[in-house]
């Protein structure tokens, strides 16, 4: 962004050990952190563009502040749980603006008959089953993603998160033998349910085919994974992200050479 300064806090980059734990457990994560804990470094006498964007952490807004216009903002300051979380400190803070936009933010919306935590925005679940108020499990119920555990983390942590739930899923459908083994015939608590009979990779690919559905199957992705982990390499991270899905494709098809 040109002709502008971003200026961030020192005091917003105390972690503790929970926090600590979770950023070394990813490249990607950790190239992120020290971005910005590099710019708390800068020296005010660098500051020379004509605009400034002030980047606030652990900072929550609880109030927009103003009568018939917004005139000011009010954060409360928060700490780390540990665990992914904050928790308000009772800190308050009035910011004078002149107009608020949500731009990121998400809190989960309760669904009938399953149980929702009101505070936090998420279904309960112990690893992704999901339980009542006595802590007990809801039998046939699953939960993954930010309704799971609140919007925290990243696509990394997406992935292993649903990763963890379907893992469950499958151990209390089948039993942890045949979650080892393959899945077999389903039967049993699941309300007329059961595996198709040609249900298997093999049968879900030749079916898309059928319909003229391109598809691109794992080992295309792992082309994919091999190309941006090769590509982040050179500069000490853990992958360069290639966001243009025709890009995507293109490489992970082996097109046009892409990968050479």
């Amino acid at each position: 962004m040109p002709d502008v300064d971003v200026i961030v806090y020192p005091e917003d980059f105390e972690f503790d050990e929970g926090s600590m734990a979770a950023i070394n457990s990813s490249n990607q994560t950790k190239q992120v952190v020290k971005t910005l804990t590099d710019w708390t470094l800068k020296d005010p006498s660098e500051f020379t563009a004509s605009r400034r964007l002030h980047l606030h952490f652990l900072k929550a807004p609880v109030a927009v502040l103003g009568q018939e216009r917004v005139e000011g903002l009010r954060t409360e300051r928060t700490v780390l749980n540990g665990d992914g979380t904050v928790s308000g400190t009772g800190e308050f803070q009035d910011w004078p603006v002149q107009a608020v936009y949500r731009a990121v933010g998400y809190f989960g919306s309760p669904l009938p008959e399953v149980p929702f935590d009101e505070l936090k925005g998420v279904i309960p679940n112990r690893e992704g089953r999901v339980i009542d108020i006595d802590g007990e499990q809801v039998p046939g119920v699953y939960a993954t993603g930010w309704i799971k555990r609140g919007p925290v983390g990243l696509i990394g942590h997406t992935k292993s998160d649903a990763s963890e739930t379907v893992r469950h899923l499958v151990e209390d459908v089948t039993g942890a033998a045949a979650a080892a083994e393959g899945v077999e015939a389903v039967e049993g608590d699941l309300e007329g349910g059961r595996v198709a009979p040609h249900g298997s990779p093999d049968a879900i690919i030749e079916f898309l085919t059928e319909r003229g559905v391109h598809l691109v199957q794992w080992s295309d992705w792992e082309v994919l994974d091999a190309y941006e982990r090769a590509q982040g390499e050179p500069h000490g991270r853990e992958r360069i992200k290639v966001v243009p899905r025709e890009d995507m494709i293109r490489i992970a098809r082996r097109e046009d050479d892409a990968t050479a």
